[in-house]
């Protein structure tokens, strides 16, 4: 094994990016809130990555990557130790420290994506406690079952080109769980929670796109053809996303959204993250037309029931990532990636099997575990802030700061816009005495 100075360079730019995609995610996710709780959104974010980087150089990469059994690695890596400059097995020609660096950056964003779906109303420090322990028990096992040498998803073969099943299934259905446990905010279907920052919510996208290259592009662990497959497969799932999304809204509604072409972008990005070093072009394209549809349609559904997800993460990264995976069994070819394998298009039925198996198990052991913590953080601490702390908004109660400084009416309940059918506003007070307004006609926030 000979370091390439080449695959050591792309390899380092596309740790760079994967970062990047940080802010990103805190953009998009901080202009979809609203504008009470715009720092709080941002410094989940914000805290997603600094605690990520710390856990996986203490156990996280020992765990998804040193050798150990089929269920999980052990701890010959814990702090870094034995991580080198010389190269590893999962990538023969890249330190093993640029290895190391760039999976932490999947390992910092994927929390983060949870975040998502419970903010407005978990406290900031039971957050904090409860990704910390997500990424030891949730994200770094199930990375090692996946990608790991030894891993019993990865044995089966199951493929998971940059993390369909690692990062979206999971941080999807923990946002689903996390969602349901918390519970609904207390205005949530009785006020028009709408974005207060649309163009935050465009450049977060775009950041994401751009990062994506890395996260996918990236997963080559080399500078080659792979790699280039990868990037042009990801640019056309995400643009042919975007515009099935738009045509699905003009559909529904009569009119293409902002927040729906952003919304359209990141569902196009994870549906083909698992098979974008896998699969021809055409087939992103498909790959990402069917996740939008599928995720809009989840959406719709979700929109109907009372379950506050409250940036509907499981429907965009959840269902996505799901999509994705089930897709990969169905156009992978190894005719593009000798080292994949040939799916159902191909004549191996086996490969959706295995897929449909991987996803399903990743599913059950994320809700089990994702549950399981919840209610661990709920005995050692509150957990959920209190009715004065949403109202007033999370960013003045858990960080003494604000993002605006507004003084109107409308400003102080946090840009929230109290709709009633015959045109009288209810009063803060009645909010505050969490009286339902039956009369409120509530409406989706657009992702």
């Amino acid at each position: 094994m000979q370091i390439s100075a080449g695959d050591t360079a792309w390899m380092l730019t596309s740790a760079a990016l994967v970062f990047l995609m940080s802010p990103g995610l805190a953009f998009f996710y901080a202009g979809l809130v609203r504008r009470k709780n715009a720092l709080n959104t941002l410094m989940m974010t914000c805290v997603a990555i600094s605690t990520g980087a710390l856990i996986w150089m203490l156990l996280g990469y020992s765990l998804a990557f040193a050798p150990g059994n089929a269920l999980l690695g052990g701890l010959t890596y814990a702090l870094f130790n034995n991580v080198g400059t010389a190269p590893v097995a999962y990538a023969s020609t890249i330190p093993a420290l640029v290895f190391a660096l760039y999976q932490g950056m999947f390992a910092s964003i994927t929390p983060a994506i949870i975040s998502g779906a419970i903010v407005e109303r978990m406290k900031f420090t039971a957050y904090l406690l409860f990704l910390s322990l997500w990424s030891l028990v949730v994200y770094a096992p199930v990375a090692h079952w996946v990608w790991g040498e030894g891993g019993w998803i990865r044995n089966l073969g199951a493929l998971d080109f940059a993390g369909g099943t690692v990062v979206h299934v999971t941080a999807g259905i923990a946002a689903l769980v996390c969602a349901w446990l918390l519970g609904a905010r207390h205005d949530h279907r009785r006020a028009a929670l709408v974005p207060h920052n649309v163009p935050f919510v465009l450049l977060g996208s775009g950041l994401l796109w751009f990062g994506w290259f890395g996260f996918n592009a990236g997963s080559a662990l080399a500078a080659n053809g792979v790699a280039a497959l990868a990037a042009i497969n990801t640019n056309i799932a995400a643009a042919a996303a975007m515009l099935t999304w738009l045509v699905l809204e003009s559909i529904r509604s009569g009119k293409p959204t902002a927040v729906g072409a952003a919304t359209g972008t990141v569902v196009g990005l994870v549906g083909v993250t698992p098979a974008a070093g896998f699969v021809y072009p055409w087939a992103a394209l498909i790959i990402g037309i069917l996740t939008a549809m599928v995720s809009f349609s989840v959406l719709q559904l979700r929109s109907k029931t009372a379950l506050d997800d409250t940036l509907d993460v499981f429907a965009c990264h959840g269902v996505g990532g799901m999509c994705g995976a089930l897709l990969t069994g169905v156009f992978a070819a190894k005719a593009v990636n000798a080292a994949g394998a040939d799916g159902l298009l191909y004549g191996n039925p086996a490969l959706l099997g295995v897929q449909a198996l991987a996803v399903s198990t990743t599913v059950v052991y994320t809700a089990i575990l994702s549950a399981v913590l919840v209610a661990f953080v709920r005995l050692v601490m509150p957990i959920r802030a209190g009715l004065k702390e949403e109202l007033e908004g999370l960013d003045r109660h858990a960080h003494g700061e604000e993002a605006y400084h507004d003084t109107s009416a409308i400003g102080s309940l946090g840009g929230a816009v109290l709709v009633r059918l015959d045109g009288v506003k209810p009063t803060a007070e009645r909010m505050i005495a969490g009286k339902r307004n039956d009369e409120l006609e509530p409406i989706a926030s657009g992702q």
